[in-house]
């Protein structure tokens, strides 16, 4: 039989690693199955357990249960999951666990699982990767502007070892570890917190049967392979390298037991080495107005906004530099004056939806579903619409997202550094020619860094835009308030990059 591996998947968010680890398959064989992912945040948390009953119905069925699309394109509440089949949904609840990384109860739940997974499984692979925000730079920015913060008593620097714990516990054949790129320069006690992981690392096993070694993912001429690494810098993985539509970072360890570590250097794999772009995702999505988010908000009040600050930006942009400007201004005021109102929301499903040859479409797309989900638009206010319309207009001309600089004085915001340089970004439209800008949890906040590229729309991103750019399939359905679904989707890894990893995996490990 071929061979099995059972995964763990700790710091899970939502379930992107995970979900790209179980979503392979080579031939008709499925190698990765999950036997517990742990994630404390209960929004994230009951996200990732429906995930897991879909999984698993899916497995048990072949097909999506009419009652997740019925719920899914909005038709229904949520039903009772254990009604629909008690046996799919105990497994989830078993998989899917609410668990603080760190406390006994976790440990306990964790230690437990591990023991099952050696007696049911050929072998098992832990994935995961502690929480960002005390790697990352802007993390550590907005940390030290708490009143009484010490970095050294953080308890988020030391999550990384009880990953090590489990690790130590579990002894994979692999593991993958995920996290930002500040992690490599991010210092306690002035030592280098990825300094102190390697030590971690590095001394498992020692003096007691087989080690781990460190392998850093590497592309070359459209291939990738497990190499390794040099410098700490090599183990950064770029996203867009592996047809993801955006230039997300992150540092990707892979550890592999020193008894199968052999295998690893002659384990390759194609990729598509083409840069994917936002349009190519959410081009067919179907065209939506932004609300307002004080006074009244229709679809007659949007419109005049809009095309008032249309108007007024192509006056001001008449010099001989701005002429595209000012004829891209004109444009969108005169396709406003006659254009029928747009919606805020709609579950209307794109033209030849399911029908795509692009593989990365076919990733996503999923034929069953009658309906898109979670695609409606947050209200902004009236004097930001100016903003957005600008940077839209100006990314279409330029080719570039404006810096603060270059808005006009009556696009100024009230805010005394403006034009300081330290909100030069602080509106970035994504433009729809290229890869965007990386999506993250900040995308819950006001969605000024994530303004979508269409200027007839003057707004940003939904939350399954925003999902579509990370590379979520359409039926990966995200629960708790919207706020909640974009900080599920900023924190998530890729599952397409999560999919090719694994599949990197598997070859060296086979």
């Amino acid at each position: 039989m071929p061979t099995m591996f059972g995964i763990v998947d700790l710091f899970a968010g939502p379930g992107g690693l995970g979900e790209g680890f179980a979503s392979l398959n080579v031939g008709r064989h499925a190698p990765f199955r999950i036997g517990i992912s742990v994630e404390k945040e209960p929004s994230a948390h009951r996200t990732l357990t429906l995930r897991a009953f879909l999984r698993d119905y899916g497995g048990r069925h072949g097909v999506l249960p009419q009652e997740f699309i019925d719920f899914h394109a909005g038709r229904s509440s949520e039903p009772d999951w254990s009604a629909v089949d008690s046996e799919a949904w105990q497994q989830a609840v078993n998989e899917a666990r609410v668990l603080e990384l760190g406390t006994e109860a976790a440990a306990t739940a964790i230690d437990g699982t591990i023991s099952a997974l050696k007696r049911k499984y050929d072998d098992t692979i832990l994935i995961g990767g502690p929480p960002c925000q005390a790697y990352s730079l802007v993390g550590r920015v907005r940390s030290r502007g708490k009143i009484g913060y010490v970095p050294e008593e953080d308890a988020r620097h030391y999550l990384f070892r009880e990953y090590i714990r489990v690790l130590d516990k579990l002894r994979p054949a692999a593991f993958v570890m995920e996290n930002v790129k500040g992690m490599l320069s991010s210092t306690v006690e002035s030592r280098l917190v990825f300094e102190m992981l390697m030590e971690d690392l590095a001394s498992l096993g020692t003096g007691r049967g087989h080690h781990y070694e460190m392998r850093a993912i590497r592309v070359l001429d459209s291939r990738a392979s497990l190499q390794e690494p040099n410098q700490p810098s090599d183990f950064i993985v770029r996203a867009e390298e592996f047809g993801v539509p955006q230039r997300r970072h992150r540092v990707i360890i892979v550890g592999i037991r020193s008894d199968i570590a052999g295998r690893a250097s002659g384990a390759q794999m194609a990729i598509s080495g083409m840069e994917r772009t936002v349009r190519d995702v959410i081009e067919t999505m179907p065209a939506l107005r932004s609300g307002i988010s004080r006074g009244l908000d229709d679809a007659a009040t949007w419109q005049g906004e809009v095309r008032g600050a249309a108007q007024l930006l192509a006056d001001i942009s008449k010099g001989k530099e701005s002429r595209a400007l000012c004829d891209a201004f004109m444009s969108v005021a005169k396709q406003l004056k006659h254009c029928a109102p747009k919606l805020r929301a709609t579950t209307q499903l794109p033209d030849g939806y399911g029908s795509s040859n692009d593989a990365l479409l076919q990733w996503i797309e999923r034929p069953e579903l009658g309906a898109i989900a979670q695609h409606e638009t947050r209200g902004h206010m009236a004097s930001d619409l100016g903003r957005y319309l600008f940077a839209a207009v100006f990314g279409c001309v330029r080719g570039y997202s404006p810096k603060a600089a270059d808005f006009p004085l009556m696009l100024s915001p009230d805010h005394r550094n403006w034009h300081s340089g330290i909100f030069n970004d602080r509106f970035r439209v994504q433009l729809a020619g290229q890869a965007s800008t990386t999506v993250t949890s900040h995308i819950s906040k006001d969605g000024h860094y994530f303004i979508h590229p269409d200027p007839m729309q003057c707004r940003s991103f939904t939350v399954r835009e925003a999902a579509r750019l990370q590379t979520f399939p359409d039926d990966y359905l995200f629960l708790g308030n919207r706020t909640q679904q974009y900080v599920q989707v900023g924190n998530a890894v890729p599952p397409f990059l999560a999919a090719q990893i694994a599949k990197i995996i598997y070859l060296t490990l086979s």
